[in-house]
């Protein structure tokens, strides 16, 4: 994961200081892209320690369509809570409870979930049920695994999150906005692009999400994994994350580790975490860094 590495050393190098709006303040650069071999293997970073079950049950409810953190809770994958919570603080119906508190009642209390832990139409909902002018709704995604079925030269192989119409509706306005897939000699590659990427806690994740993404577009649509491309606009490090990621730069990264796919599967929409293996992934202990909400 030298790519990464290089990403957080250009930005504490050449990154300019600037205000952001949770008031944290970061070093910023406008425009940067990494490119990945997937037959080289899984590209998950390997200078600290990141929860692949967490990257695999987040991506699993963005393919579902969901929109409420419950069936998140439910798996112990906490990563959407802070900002239900921060709203539900600002709300008359807030009681003291701690974060922990208040992801057990949305694991325990389908009402209170119902109510408090909805997050607006975020990336399940736009992916699956994009809203049309004339009230429609497209499934972006299933179309775009047809599409690359039936028409792989297309060069509208693309799902877009950012939806300008419902975008003041959403707890956290899409980061990482759309991604394009490309079919060249039997191989898929996909591009995102991020319109802001918070490099110590968010990108692994995102690198991550959406290399497993290509893989499980890939074993379903006959093809092979070919390059995932990540484009940044916005990359930045927020200023209480410097120290973490300076730390990673000391450290020498492993071997990357390998993807395996139950190759029965043959829907994107039938796979389980029980489907998705991470083999050899060997890494140095977790950095801790707090979330700027």
């Amino acid at each position: 994961m030298q790519q990464y590495l290089d990403l957080i050393r250009h930005v504490l190098e050449q990154g300019t200081r600037k205000t952001d709006r949770t008031g944290t303040g970061t070093l910023s650069v406008f425009g940067y892209q990494m490119r990945f071999n997937l037959a080289e293997g899984f590209p998950l970073v390997t200078t600290k320690r990141v929860p692949f079950r967490l990257v695999v049950s987040e991506l699993l409810w963005f393919i579902a369509g969901e929109t409420n953190i419950r069936p998140l809770v439910e798996q112990n994958n906490h990563i959407w809570d802070d900002w239900p919570y921060a709203r539900y603080k600002q709300s008359g119906a807030y009681q003291g409870e701690t974060m922990e508190e208040f992801a057990e009642k949305i694991r325990a209390d389908e009402d209170f979930a119902a109510a408090w832990g909805d997050l607006g139409p975020i990336y399940g909902k736009q992916w699956r049920s994009w809203r049309t002018a004339d009230g429609r709704t497209v499934d972006q995604l299933a179309r775009v695994v047809e599409q690359i079925r039936t028409n792989p030269d297309s060069r509208r192989l693309l799902v877009v999150a950012y939806n300008p119409g419902e975008v003041e509706e959403m707890a956290l306005p899409p980061c990482h906005s759309l991604f394009q897939f490309n079919v060249a000699d039997g191989k898929l590659s996909c591009q995102l692009y991020q319109r802001s990427g918070d490099i110590f806690l968010g990108v692994p994740f995102n690198i991550a999400s959406y290399a497993l993404l290509t893989h499980m577009i890939a074993q379903v649509t006959g093809l092979t994994p070919g390059e995932f491309i990540h484009t940044l606009g916005d990359a930045h490090i927020y200023l209480n994350h410097l120290e973490q990621c300076r730390l990673q730069l000391t450290r020498q990264p492993y071997p990357l580790p390998t993807l395996r796919l139950n190759p029965a599967v043959r829907s994107l929409f039938a796979f389980s975490p029980q489907d998705i293996e991470l083999v050899g992934y060997q890494s140095h202990p977790a950095i801790k860094g707090e979330v700027s909400v």
